[in-house]
């Protein structure tokens, strides 16, 4: 791969407050995301240009599409169902640490996996939360501050996370069966990066992407966790990033604007927008729904 070879490009201009969880639904060729501060899933259709929104009760952290069909959401501190039609949420189960749901994203088996935060970012006052298709839902990692962003290996044997305040990535060895973790364990050291990690992805050679808040990047590591390359993105916070496209080779960023000054503004106009950056040389994987 060679970022001197790819481009960047305004996807949409979204002004989102806070633009995050960018995923690619390959049944319908569109990327949904969400604007976590405006209560919004997003539907954008690369072909046509639009994008279609649904306003939640609640700040809504993530959105993943269902086995049969819709979507399910990570909003307030539940877990849910959204009827993008009508614009209904209905509520599958509640968690209890932190304030509001964060990062999330389904497993290989169709688990829905999902963070929480709280807005003083207290240490360790908050959790990742799985909820199984069966809408049983549990704690599978306590003394959380900020969950951000997960991904799975190619294999699924690995899942990769993110708790930005440690400013580094961890991975864990995952039972796709069980849903168990272990061995948890540091890949990717960003204390000495530009901004905090925040979302991530990874691609289908096992390389980990991730987006650096306040870090005006996202960053290529390796599976053993050497930098590979920087792209630079004209935002001043990157929030998330996932491959999509026909062939899952254009990587979506998607950016904030929620603590940008009129001097950021003024340097970085397209703050909040959805950046598209081609010629990466990657590809991504396809993802997961959920099965409930």
């Amino acid at each position: 791969m060679n970022s001197e070879t790819s481009s960047v490009e305004v996807a949409l201009d979204a002004a989102a407050e806070l633009g995050e969880g960018p995923l690619w639904d390959d049944h319908t060729g569109t990327l949904l995301w969400v604007d976590i501060l405006r209560h919004e899933v997003h539907r954008y259709d690369p072909i046509d240009g639009s994008d279609h929104s649904c306003r939640l009760p609640d700040p809504v952290g993530a959105v993943v599409p269902r086995a049969r069909g819709g979507l399910a959401v990570a909003f307030g501190m539940r877990f849910g169902l959204l009827d993008e039609d009508s614009g209904q949420v209905s509520e599958l189960a509640r968690v209890h640490k932190g304030d509001r749901m964060n990062d999330g994203a389904c497993d290989p088996a169709g688990r829905f996996w999902a963070g929480t935060m709280t807005d003083a970012q207290t240490a360790a006052g908050s959790a990742l939360y799985v909820l199984e298709p069966n809408a049983a839902v549990h704690e599978a990692l306590s003394g959380v501050t900020l969950s951000n962003g997960l991904a799975w290996s190619p294999s699924g044997d690995l899942l990769y996370y993110a708790d930005t305040p440690l400013q580094r990535v961890d991975v864990f060895d995952y039972d796709v069966a069980s849903g168990q973790l272990s061995n948890r364990r540091t890949v990717v050291d960003l204390a000495d990066a530009d901004g905090r990690p925040d979302g991530l992805t990874t691609d289908a050679d096992g390389n980990l992407w991730v987006a650096m808040a306040r870090g005006r990047q996202v960053r290529c590591h390796r599976p053993d966790g050497r930098l590979e390359h920087v792209v630079s993105i004209p935002a001043p916070s990157v929030t998330s990033c996932a491959f999509g496209g026909p062939s899952l080779t254009e990587l979506y960023v998607t950016t904030a604007r929620w603590f940008a000054t009129a001097e950021h503004l003024s340097e970085y106009p397209y703050a909040g927008a959805v950046f598209r950056v081609d010629g990466l040389g990657a590809r991504g994987l396809p993802s997961h729904r959920f099965a409930g």
